[in-house]
């Protein structure tokens, strides 16, 4: 029987390899690099910057400060308003893997569909 670590492992490894590539937003976060793009819009944001703060938006809101404890009734809310909605979630590449899984807890025990945002690779120079 698998461990709710593997669990959670594997998930974070489909979410890496499902990631879309969603339009800039205003805190600076350097996104991992991924191959898989594309232009889709999540209609809710998760942003985890290198100092471990966190925000989020719904929509075209504009991303607020947030509290770890505050975002599941945060996405419980969005959830509310759009059924169908899905959340990316924009995390530093800096940040700790333990923050990633705590976003990713919160996503899986409410049933939200989530998505980890990449940029695309830096194109190699020729020689």
């Amino acid at each position: 029987m698998a461990s709710m670590t593997d669990i959670i492992f594997l998930l974070l490894i489909f979410f890496m390899i499902t990631s879309t590539m969603v339009t800039p937003n205003a805190i600076k976060v350097l996104l991992p690099q991924g191959k898989q793009q594309t232009s889709a819009k999540p209609l809710t944001r998760v942003i985890i910057d290198k100092d471990l703060n966190y925000y989020a938006a719904f929509g075209n809101d504009d991303e607020m400060p947030i509290e770890l404890e505050e975002l599941a009734a945060f996405l419980q809310e969005c959830a509310q308003k759009q059924p169908e909605m899905y959340v990316a979630l924009y995390a530093d590449e800096r940040v700790p893997y333990r923050e990633i899984v705590n976003v990713l807890n919160i996503a899986n025990e409410n049933q939200f569909k989530m998505v980890l945002a990449t940029r695309k690779p830096d194109k190699k120079k020729k020689r």
